[in-house]
């Protein structure tokens, strides 16, 4: 395992990573040297470096980059890759992995968790690939490409489906809507990125996990938001079309999009005291 870090950053041509997008990341909140959600991250890296083949870092020497992180509100971005080597898309047998991290100030936006944010509907849909799917891979040419499609500043993320017109995600958030008194978010078991704080909100029963819900379960519930370990989660007030023409449907911040919020941003040290519209 090679040591890289980030703030001195040299990533050889040869890096399969670079190449290939052939390894992981994770992305970790990390306050005044304290991670949130550490254990949850620590599990999806070990489970994403077992379905690729590559050997992941200890949890002990993950635990020492937390040593030196700086005081305050940082994010913590970890890469692993399979390193250099093999011939062509055949990787090298035994490979060197390279984990190159960085601690990067973060500056939270609570006018997205007060008043809630606009989405549209991308026209990009995910391709389903189990063998991918829940794991947070360098590839991600899908979620840039969705991005790729608004340059609106007033929209702040784009819902995807899949290629069955199956809810799945945002760009880089998970999704969640209210219906029939209950929270709702897809099943990741075909393509997404399973988030740290979806799977605690999952395993905290916050969260119910539906397989093959349709577009218009999201439509037609009475309030939806989008979350991640690192933003915390923005309810949704309305959601366009990919033209920007249309909008198909708009929700309601109310008590179960505070108490979901309660809950989520409780996990991650954020702000909690907001009113319902």
């Amino acid at each position: 395992m090679t040591d890289t870090i980030d703030d001195a950053l040299t990533v050889p041509l040869t890096d399969r990573g670079l190449a290939y997008g052939d390894g992981l990341f994770e992305t970790v909140l990390v306050r005044d040297g304290v991670p949130a959600l550490w254990h949850e991250h620590c599990e999806r890296f070990a489970l994403g470096a077992q379905r690729l083949g590559i050997e992941a870092p200890s949890r002990e020497w993950l635990d020492a980059l937390l040593e030196r992180a700086p005081a305050g509100l940082q994010v913590l971005k970890i890469i692993l890759t399979r390193g250099s080597g093999g011939r062509g898309y055949r990787p090298p047998m035994p490979a060197t992995p390279r984990c190159y991290w960085q601690f990067i100030p973060f500056t939270p936006m609570p006018a997205r968790w007060e008043s809630g944010i606009e989405a549209r509907l991308c026209r990009l849909k995910l391709g389903r690939q189990r063998a991918l799917a829940g794991i947070k891979h360098l590839n991600r040419l899908e979620n840039v490409m969705a991005r790729q499609e608004w340059q609106d500043d007033a929209i702040a993320e784009g819902i995807l489906l899949n290629d069955l017109d199956q809810l799945v995600e945002a760009t880089a958030m998970n999704l969640a809507w209210h219906e029939h008194g209950q929270w709702w978010t897809p099943a990741l078991t075909e393509c997404g990125v399973e988030g740290t704080l979806r799977r605690a909100l999952v395993e905290s029963g916050q969260l119910a996990v539906v397989s093959a819900a349709p577009l218009s379960r999201l439509l037609q519930a009475r309030s939806a938001c989008l979350l991640n370990s690192v933003q915390g989660l923005w309810p949704i007030t309305q959601c366009c079309d990919p033209d920007n023409q249309h909008v198909l449907a708009r929700w309601q911040i109310d008590e179960p999009v505070r108490h979901l919020q309660r809950e989520a941003h409780r996990l991650l040290g954020h702000a909690t005291t907001f009113s319902t519209s």
